[in-house]
């Protein structure tokens, strides 16, 4: 049965917090043994047989501490990467049931901060900081133990020592809750802009503006450097000040000990115990405070991760979405991005089945985001969309994406071999038909000149591929995904004039297998044979017809045909 808990601990970790306390406790036993030897020194009875017998006992303790120590650190190391792992499983089947518009609207960051630093914080916490308080307590509690074994009342003088950590930790978590989850916002977008600047590291050394002339940059990491100074200063003081009040402990001890030491009630070297044990004391609340702030820093990525899983999922309709004709139709679309700002507005319009259908349009204009209300990245905030006579609103993304296939302007490759990447697109696909795939999307030339021909690895998003081999190996996917719809972002632009011809090429032999296409071009000459254009203006429909229809009413397409032709 799957466990409905992510955060959930184990065997392996609870075992591990045993195996601390009971080293503790050990730790505390040198004392003991410490106290023993220190004894039968003074009282002159130490003879060469009792000191190797202590000395055997020291190294026994030794030895099973560090048997102790081995299995606590091995089995919390094993128990903690258990629950980072059911986590980060967690978190994976979450995210691919988050709505795609999630994914585009900036939170990409946010998720994969999430999935990686998040969870390493939280397993820090399991596998070293929850270890190292329950031994450094289980010591506490042993050495107040000892001191008031000795001296009941120094005993209690350690133990009111010790709960001044109750007050100082609740000054501290609080600062933590206030200004901690602001620290770690203000390191993510501090992170975000460094490698934004690395990024464009060219474009600004280009322009000369390289350095200090990036405001974003040095704007993050001064809000980053002041928030670190605030919180140090709201909880530095409090460890102060505790630090103070555990440190009088040791004069007071020392003045409550000196009482029956002075009376003969106590011995010398139970006095000289007394006034030691303090230090090694003082300095273990010291570490417990910091140990324990630092948990609760960290239990912010707890709250980062439970964020995460808490989001609201999307909603499926029951069943297939297998429209019968695949047509698209926008009724009165309204869309925005940002409120009060209208992207589209009462768009209207029908992409036959089968039929090639292209959108033109100024930069800006609402083509794209066309695309991407019928991909599913975003939802209309009005009207329908509907896929072969059936609403798309409320069926799962990627039921509608079964029936698609895109080819982008920014073409996305895995760091993995040529055919893989183009395999992605029907992982069953047999060599045969990649090869044949790739052929009709013009790449399979260039391919087999490359040293490993399909088994080439492509780079980090293909970054040893040019433009344009890149967005033929997209069309290779869309052409061996076979969808009875096809989207086209600007599949051409940004390409050299050789790449751009061979891409054209490659999308004239896309457009031979009879798919419902949706196409945006950047030059008329690639759509004047569509069964119908868009004339996308200011989030409208302006114009709708065929080249020569729309020619004839001497609108805006006939003007952006003749500026064209001008050239």
């Amino acid at each position: 049965m799957k466990d409905s808990n992510p955060f959930g601990k184990n065997k392996r970790f609870y075992f591990s917090i045993c195996c601390n306390v009971a080293e503790g406790l050990l730790s505390g036993c040198n004392f003991l043994l410490l106290y023993k030897i220190m004894k039968f020194l003074w009282e002159g009875e130490a003879d060469f047989s009792r000191i190797m017998y202590m000395t055997a006992m020291l190294a026994a303790v030794f030895a099973v501490r560090l048997i102790i120590y081995s299995l606590g650190y091995t089995q919390g190391q094993i128990g903690g990467a258990a629950v980072s792992k059911k986590l980060r499983m967690s978190l994976g089947d979450k995210l691919k049931k988050i709505p795609l518009p999630r994914f585009t609207q900036g939170q990409v960051g946010q998720y994969v901060n999430t999935a990686t630093s998040d969870v390493n914080s939280y397993e820090k916490i399991l596998t070293h900081k929850a270890g190292d308080l329950a031994k450094n307590c289980s010591l506490s509690l042993t050495l107040i133990a000892f001191t008031g074994s000795i001296v009941p009342s120094a005993g209690v003088i350690m133990l009111c020592a010790f709960l001044l950590l109750i007050p100082a930790l609740w000054i501290s978590f609080r600062a933590v809750k206030k200004y901690g989850a602001r620290k770690n916002a203000i390191t993510a977008e501090a992170v975000s802009s460094m490698v934004e600047y690395a990024t464009g590291i060219q474009t600004f050394r280009a322009y000369g503006v390289g350095g200090t002339k990036n405001k974003t940059v040095t704007a993050a990491l001064k809000a980053f450097s002041d928030i670190s100074f605030v919180y140090e200063v709201k909880i530095i003081p409090v460890g102060v000040m505790l630090s103070i009040l555990v440190w009088l402990s040791l004069p007071l001890t020392m003045w409550t000990a000196s009482i029956p030491w002075a009376q003969g009630r106590l011995d010398t070297i139970s006095y000289l115990l007394l006034c030691m044990l303090p230090l090694f004391f003082a300095k273990l609340e010291g570490t417990i405070f910091i140990d324990l702030t630092s948990y609760k820093n960290l239990t912010i990525s707890k709250g980062q991760i439970m964020r995460v899983l808490n989001e609201p999922e999307e909603i499926k309709k029951a069943g297939l979405f297998e429209p019968k004709t695949h047509e698209i139709t926008f009724s009165q679309v309204d869309f925005a991005y940002i409120p009060n700002e209208p992207v589209l507005k009462k768009a209207e319009f029908t992409a036959k089945n089968r039929k090639f259908t292209a959108m033109v349009g100024d930069s800006g204009s609402g083509k794209s985001t066309i695309l991407n209300l019928i991909s599913k990245y975003y939802e209309p905030q009005a009207g329908q969309i509907l896929m072969g006579g059936k609403k798309i609103g409320g069926i799962a993304a990627e039921r509608v994406l079964e029936n698609i296939s895109m080819v982008d302007q920014d073409v996305f490759l895995f760091d993995d071999t040529i055919g893989n990447n183009i395999r992605y697109a029907r992982p069953d696909a047999t060599d045969e038909e990649v090869v044949e795939a790739c052929r009709a999307a013009n790449c399979d030339e260039f391919i087999r000149k490359l040293e490993k021909g399909y088994d080439t690895f492509v780079g980090e998003n293909g970054n040893r591929l040019s433009g344009g081999e890149r967005q033929r190996l997209s069309i290779a996917r869309a052409i061996l995904k076979d969808s009875p719809i096809l989207l086209l972002d600007e599949a051409t632009a940004s390409l050299d004039i050789e790449n751009e011809l061979a891409v054209k090429e490659a999308i004239v032999n896309l457009l031979r297998r009879k798919k419902t296409v949706v196409m945006i071009a950047h030059t008329l000459s690639i759509v004047k044979n569509a069964d119908k254009i868009l004339v996308v203006s200011r989030g409208e429909i302006a114009e709708q017809g065929t080249h020569e229809e729309l020619l004839k009413r001497n609108g805006k397409y006939a003007a952006m045909w003749q500026a064209e032709n001008s050239l």
